[in-house]
């Protein structure tokens, strides 16, 4: 009857490892904004990417069509909230950044957030993918004229198959893709 005393106590349970995508991107010391004035609002996306959960596929078995959790990685915040913290950090450098609706900028910029996952082609080989959809409007005209369109998939290789791996490609994915919107908005003709 005491034989059952004897059994081991389980070990403390393992609490997943916390990630960001690191410290924000450095910015020139003579750089001062010196553009109009930017609308940004947060980064929209669909619940499957919208938790704190970090996701890989697996495109050599099941073509990618199931996205998986790491059961010992997360995200400190969503993507959508790390890729528009990283974007308002960026446009900041360049210009004053407000919130939608508040009558200050001639532009507004809407991003979607369709696709931020590590991908691997084989069990040993992966990569952080990041697809951002972003709109640019003219905010006070009349019917929010469309000032333009743009799809911007950026994919960085993995250095290693696991979280630590894919958080890194994924950082440099994201860093990648918010540099071409900052570029592809501040090149737009202004709104008239």
């Amino acid at each position: 009857m005491l034989s059952g005393c004897a059994l081991p106590l389980p070990d403390k349970p393992v609490r997943p490892q916390p990630y960001d995508l690191g410290p924000a991107l450095p910015v020139a010391a003579s750089a001062a904004p010196s553009g109009p004035a930017l609308a940004l609002g947060g980064v929209e996306s669909s619940a499957a990417i919208d938790g704190s959960n970090i996701l890989y596929r697996l495109m050599y078995s099941d073509g990618g069509q199931q996205p998986r959790p790491y059961a010992l990685a997360r995200w400190t915040m969503s993507p959508p909230q790390l890729v528009s913290q990283r974007l308002r950090e960026a446009f900041s450098a360049t210009r004053p950044v407000v919130e939608p609706g508040a009558g200050l900028a001639a532009v507004e910029v809407r991003t979607d957030l369709d696709e931020f996952a590590q991908l691997f082609e084989s069990p040993g080989a992966s990569e952080g993918v990041v697809r951002l959809r972003v709109t640019a409007i003219a905010p006070a005209a009349k019917t929010g004229r469309l000032l333009g369109q743009r799809t911007f998939t950026v994919r960085k290789p993995a250095p290693t198959a696991d979280a630590p791996g894919g958080v890194a490609a994924l950082r440099a994915a994201t860093d990648e893709a918010v540099a071409q919107i900052v570029a592809w908005v501040n090149a737009l003709p202004a709104p008239r």
